[in-house]
């Protein structure tokens, strides 16, 4: 919009020279610098598009030059008495740092390491120079610069830099930038060269061949990556690095999956020799997806650590527009590592294999004791005292059958949370959510006064007895006793006609008689009208 640019030039007057009215510097350096970044990011542009259309790289170093040429000019004109020492530096660096970027892509890699070098010196003086707030943004500069000297001094014959590009890449989850390609693509090459010396891998006693290219590569990175993981230098990165990890190995599952023969089903229950095993292919696939599902449980194990410290630490993030966290974040975490140990028990070729399903079956009782011991803080969170306590109960039973149960396998668990420092919190806590019981309770009847407790009955009853009552101005207010109660009354009397079993009646015999005579003769004389 019309107002954002304004508001742009605005700040960029004030920035640069109007404050002071240093309208010089404002008219040369700021549109000299904002040439050679004009120039240098749709380089960026075209090199990212010259991927798919090689023909656009002729116009990237066209673009590339360009930008050194305004570098040269800002550099030159900064030679003036009018600027100062740090702007007189930052110039030569950009200008050592946009040569470097031109030198790289002609891969002359010496001259490009010569300007990557004097570009980095340039800044760790600064940041040397200034307040650690100022210095951030040189020391940040010098880390994206490092990779790119370590490459070149790669291409020129230094073997060593090899080893540190890749805990460069690793450390950081992934390059970006200039470096990234070619980083990716030399780490692939000389990992490709390792695996062609590579035929077998041996796990759990058994060595099965690895014909695959793909697998192999995998497989001589996994040390690499794993130690990457363990030193990375904040959760962002490790989430990266394990997201990375995971879906390399899905792609070398897939590579094996393609590998087996149509018939699968049947081929996973094959036995080779009459002794029970399955297949070598088979079997690694089951060893790549034993890695997958390892990694995943690491992963969901790092995150609900973090998540732990967060509730600990009763962190609120409204800032950032994030919610806080809760114990019910954590139970879904528990809930999804012991679904993978319960994959885990069921990879072809490991059924029979009972330290490996001993050793399974003690990490799920130290998850599920850490699931519960979640489950019982989402219930003291309202307030339900006994849930809560049986739940802390069944903690502790689970993490006391780990102990016992451990033995020769603690070498495998050493790597799993702690159950004797979760036995300590879940005691504490046991007392300390007895204590709240007590307190709550206590709080239930105290609530009221003596002059507000009451008996039970309603208004009516109570008249001549002042009682604090809020519930008369609420809708559930009790006035009377509704419905009434039942309250016993008369009974209608009953009447028995006892008279009638002694009366005498007077005989009838003679009408009943007379009635009988008076039957074809009667009927006769009323048709012809006589009468008696």
């Amino acid at each position: 919009s019309v107002f954002r640019k304004q508001f742009i030039v605005k700040e960029s007057q004030q920035q640069h020279g109007l404050r002071h009215g240093d309208f010089q510097r404002y008219r040369y350096l700021l549109l000299i610098l904002m040439d050679a970044e004009r120039a240098w990011s749709y380089a960026m542009q075209l090199k990212q598009e010259a991927n798919t259309e090689p023909r656009k790289r002729f116009h990237l170093l066209s673009r590339l030059r360009k930008a050194v040429k305004h570098a040269e000019e800002l550099e030159r004109l900064c030679e003036s008495n009018r600027v100062d020492a740090k702007t007189k530096l930052e110039a030569q660096a950009y200008m050592a740092y946009l040569t470097g970027m031109l030198r790289f892509e002609h891969q002359e890699w010496k001259a490009a390491m010569e300007a990557f070098n004097k570009c980095k010196t340039i800044y760790e003086k600064l940041a040397n120079a200034f307040t650690e707030e100022q210095a951030v943004l040189y020391n940040q500069r010098v880390e994206e610069i490092s990779p790119n000297i370590r490459y070149c001094a790669y291409n020129i014959g230094d073997q060593s830099a090899m080893n540190e590009l890749m805990q460069m890449r690793l450390r950081s989850g992934g390059t970006e930038g200039l470096l990234a390609e070619k980083l990716e693509a030399l780490i692939t090459q000389t990992r490709a060269k390792q695996a062609a010396t590579m035929s077998e891998v041996e796990w759990r006693g058994r060595t099965v061949p690895v014909k695959i290219d793909k697998v192999r590569i995998f497989l001589l990175g996994l040390a690499d990556n794993e130690a990457a993981i363990a030193q990375a230098e904040n959760e962002e990165t490790k989430e990266r690095l394990f997201e990375s990890l995971l879906s390399e190995c899905r792609d070398a599952i897939q590579a094996v999956r393609e590998d087996l023969k149509p018939d699968q089903k049947q081929r996973e229950h094959s036995l080779e020799n009459d002794s029970g095993k399955v297949s070598n292919i088979q079997y690694l696939h089951s060893y790549l997806t034993y890695i997958k599902l390892s990694t995943a449980i690491k992963r969901n194990e790092s995150m609900a650590k973090s998540l732990q410290k967060a509730l600990l630490q009763q962190q609120r993030s409204e800032e950032d527009g994030k919610r806080a966290p809760r114990p019910q974040d954590l139970i879904r975490l528990y809930d999804i590592i012991l679904q993978n140990l319960v994959e885990l028990t069921q990879l072809p070729g490991l059924e029979e294999d009972k330290n490996f399903q001993k050793e399974i079956g003690l990490k799920t009782l130290v998850y599920k004791a850490y699931r519960c011991f979640f489950i019982a803080q989402s219930y003291v969170l309202v307030k339900k005292w006994s849930e809560a306590l049986v739940l802390y109960e069944r903690v502790l039973k689970y993490a006391h059958e780990v102990q016992s149960g451990a033995g020769a396998y603690m070498n495998s668990l050493k790597e799993l949370p702690d159950v004797q420092d979760l036995i300590t919190q879940v005691n504490a806590e046991k007392y300390s959510l007895q204590a709240a019981a007590i307190l709550d309770a206590n709080d239930t009847h105290e609530t009221e006064s003596p002059s507000q407790v009451k008996d039970g009955k309603p208004l009516s009853e109570r008249f001549e007895t002042f009682c604090l009552d809020p519930s008369l101005v609420s809708k559930q207010v009790s006035l009377v006793h509704f419905p009434p109660g039942f309250q016993p009354i008369p009974c209608k009397p009953l009447f028995f006609d006892l008279a009638l079993n002694h009366v005498a009646f007077p005989p009838l015999e003679d009408k009943v008689e007379q009635k009988a005579k008076s039957g074809l003769t009667g009927y006769i004389k009323g048709i012809f009208g006589f009468k008696s």
